[in-house]
């Protein structure tokens, strides 16, 4: 097999609102209640997949789940006037962060030779434990050649899993065996922990990783306060290469250490505090990046916007640059939408190393699909959402039709 790495990026949902669900999650509290603009934040995502495919590396989609979720509001027994915050979260298009859809184990790593997923129960908010069970149907579409691919059912629900936004993997090249990191928080800041050790360790086990090669990190708590609610928004990995913001573990040599004593090739780029504030690295997610391998072989790091914008970050950017290191290229990308509610390039993707002739050829990006996709984007999803929007009987049958016209274009009617 040809195995390499495949981003498979959500595509923004028609229900792209901003109603503040998340905990924690500094960027989407401080837009609570502002005017959203799906038709842009979807625009937006395509044009990231385009840029990666211009790059020379395979992309893929994967679609937004099914919103409004009915089947919630029945559950719950909403009223939809008198109970905004539940009504919000059956309409959230939070499935479009896909780094949160599952933990992925490459062929090279199990037991069985096949490459595993997880979907993430996701079960410390509400708005995004609906999901799970969507997200495993999708997933057992796309990587449906049992040769391949085992898609398992979400860890069980008293440890919360948060998939890949918490999961790093270390390798000489993707197709490699490597050695996978696990990173966990534990409770008792203001905000809570949402990737359990012991959901961690089970996903772990259920995929047949060797016990040798794995790695269990814990977060540290002061930047699960600042706002970091998953790992992905202080470190990055890719291959040999981790980076990381100084604060990101609890023990940051010891993590270090733990790291090299099974992958001794580590090579660690650490931003200091005195460069780049935590505060700062969260505000503009330099590390909620996508950390690439490019054809040629050297490295890019896709940051967003934000990053160009901050005096202390592209200064620190461009020192870094200058260094020569294995990092060579910084590409920002406009995802503002996304930023706002508080997802950055890394949020937006789901890495997977396999061979793209074994996934669904309809889950993989090419022109053609990429311009079906943003004329239906264009004409039929919401240009703007305020938030007395949600709830509105119109608004849900627009909803659901633009989901449904975007699925029957791509021919993937089997999941409406």
């Amino acid at each position: 097999m040809m195995l390499r790495e495949i981003n498979f990026d959500g595509i923004v949902g028609p229900s792209h609102n901003y109603a503040g669900l998340s905990l924690g999650n500094i960027a989407s509290a401080s837009h609570k209640g502002t005017v959203s603009h799906p038709r842009a934040a979807a625009l937006q995502g395509i044009a990231k997949m385009r840029a990666n495919m211009a790059l020379g590396l395979t992309q893929g989609f994967l679609l937004p789940l099914p919103r409004p979720n009915e089947a919630l509001l029945r559950d719950l027994a909403v009223d939809a006037q008198a109970d905004r915050a539940l009504t919000a979260a059956a309409w959230s298009a939070s499935s479009m962060w896909t780094a949160n859809a599952a933990t992925v184990s490459p062929a090279p790593d199990t037991a069985d030779g096949r490459c595993h997923l997880t979907p993430a129960n996701l079960v410390t908010m509400l708005h995004r434990a609906q999901e799970w069970p969507d997200t495993r149907a999708q997933l057992r579409l796309a990587f449906a050649d049992p040769a391949h691919f085992t898609v398992h059912d979400a860890i069980p629900a008293s440890f919360g899993d948060e998939g890949a936004a918490n999961h790093m993997r270390f390798c000489e090249q993707h197709g490699a065996p490597g050695v996978e990191v696990f990173v966990y928080g534990r409770s008792g800041t203001r905000f809570p922990a949402r990737q359990h050790e012991q959901a961690s360790r089970a996903v772990a086990r259920r995929h047949g990783l060797d016990p040798g090669r794995c790695v269990y990190v814990e977060q540290n708590p002061e930047a699960i306060a600042a706002g970091a609610f998953h790992n992905d928004v202080v470190a990055v990995a890719n291959e040999r290469v981790l980076f990381a913001h100084a604060r990101a573990f609890a023990d940051q040599e010891g993590a270090y250490s733990a790291i090299r004593a099974a992958f001794p090739a580590l090579e660690v780029i650490e931003v200091p505090e005195e460069a780049v504030s935590l505060e700062e690295a969260i505000r503009t997610y330099l590390f909620n990046a996508q950390l690439l391998t490019l054809p040629e072989g050297e490295m890019a790091l896709v940051v967003p916007e934000e990053c160009r914008d901050s005096p202390a970050v592209w200064a620190w950017c461009g020192q870094m640059l200058a260094t020569n290191g294995p990092i060579r290229r910084v590409i920002p990308v406009n995802v503002r939408e996304s930023m706002a509610n508080g997802g950055g390039p890394a949020c937006l993707r789901l890495r997977v190393v396999a061979d793209p002739h074994t996934v669904d050829q309809r889950f993989l990006l090419d022109e053609a699909k990429a311009q079906r996709i943003e004329e239906v984007i264009s004409e039929m999803w919401p240009e703007h959402i305020e938030p007395r929007d949600i709830g509105d009987p119109g608004l849900a049958r627009q909803v659901e039709a633009a989901r449904e016209a975007l699925l029957g274009v791509l021919a993937l009617e089997e999941l409406i």
